[in-house]
């Protein structure tokens, strides 16, 4: 057994070892986060069906690289790269505050992108369903990267559809509601997809829930029709008056109320637009980025994760890379969230954590 199955590749302050070429000591998951293929912390590519299926990973990383339907600013569809970019770890990670490696506990592959090509949102919104239900199907737990919000609907959908029967709650955390019947006449904007979602049949409307709602969209006949499908939500204010942690556990319990599985939607803007500028439309007086990654952790801890996506960051507006550094760290929070339940419900690690030396064409 080589030290990398014993411990996992390499880590970043981990020194060359003393034998062998010591030019040829490091591979591809272990070189720097900026050299070789832009995976999602360098993990393996592998964007084959048949591959991903035989491999059968916990969790595969998606990218939906799609915005055609935004309504104010675009550029998310730039967001999927941007988020696998911005990091600065290589090889092994440590999880500080859930004392876990997850690469020790989980196989995480990356699968690549939804084949998308521009102006034309239900080809879009159809191929990433389709990627997203390949994934689900190999056994790993989705994790999609956008994108603008219309997304979720394809996404979720498709997780609603390889769990079923059993049913699909979903966690939203988002400063709007996203649940208009149209937008200027599209019924598949970024600003529809909960609606969408709902009306199919994909999620009931008790078991929606969403958290950080503020501003001034949308007008109360969208409010009207959220109360009449028994969505819940909570607003910014209650967070501010009682704090995230009590907020948080609430929306788990209403999204589990009758539902066995959940699926989780991240809105970046959720967070302040101070700490997250790189949005399409900016909210100010949100989360705080540290009540957003702890909330994650509470809720992937606290539940069994169906899929997640983290969507609408949109890099042409972004400053210094913070808004896309934010989702990336969304993502570890939550596999490493992942990582821990398996621990903690008695699991047994994997052997190694893998390397991003292996790649696989297609998608």
């Amino acid at each position: 057994m080589t030290d990398e199955d014993r411990h996992g590749p390499r880590g970043i302050n981990d020194e060359a070892p003393s034998d062998g070429d010591p030019y040829l000591a490091y591979d591809e998951s272990t070189l720097p986060s900026y050299v070789g293929l832009p995976s999602f912390q360098k993990r393996p590519w592998l964007t084959d069906a048949a591959a991903l299926a035989a491999r059968a990973p916990h969790v595969a990383i998606v990218g939906a690289p799609f915005d055609d339907a935004v309504s104010h600013r675009p550029g998310a569809r730039f967001g999927p790269r941007a988020i696998r970019q911005a990091s600065y770890h290589a090889g092994a990670i440590n999880s500080l505050q859930l004392g876990i490696e997850p690469y020790e506990w989980l196989d995480i592959v990356d699968a690549g992108d939804a084949p998308v090509t521009p102006m034309n949102i239900e080809r879009g919104h159809e191929v990433i369903r389709r990627k997203v239900l390949e994934v689900a199907r190999s056994g790993a737990i989705p994790i999609v990267l956008g994108g603008d919000h219309s997304i979720t609907y394809p996404s979720a959908s498709a997780v609603a559809e390889f769990v079923a029967p059993r049913g699909l709650g979903i966690v939203h955390f988002d400063a709007h509601p996203d649940a208009a019947n149209s937008t200027w006449g599209n019924l598949r904007s970024h600003g529809t997809p909960m609606r969408r979602l709902i009306e199919s049949g994909a999620v009931a409307g008790r078991n929606f829930v969403q958290v950080g709602l503020r501003g001034y969209w949308p007008g109360t006949e969208t409010l009207e029709w959220m109360a009449q499908q028994g969505m819940r939500w909570h607003l910014m204010t209650e967070i501010e008056e009682r704090g995230a942690e009590a907020v948080v556990a609430d929306a788990i319990a209403q999204a589990l109320d009758g539902p066995d599985v959940i699926y989780l939607s991240v809105d970046v803007d959720v967070i302040d637009p101070g700490m997250a500028p790189g949005t399409g439309t900016p909210e100010p007086g949100g989360m705080l980025t540290r009540e957003l990654l702890r909330a994650i952790r509470q809720v992937v801890g606290a539940v069994e994760l169906a899929g997640m996506d983290v969507v609408e960051v949109a890099p042409p507006f972004d400053h210094a890379d913070v808004t896309a550094a934010a989702a990336h760290r969304c993502v570890l929070e939550a596999i490493s969230a992942l990582a821990a339940r398996r621990r903690d419900a008695g699991g047994s690690p994997i052997r190694g954590g893998g390397s991003a030396t292996e790649t696989s064409g297609g998608g």
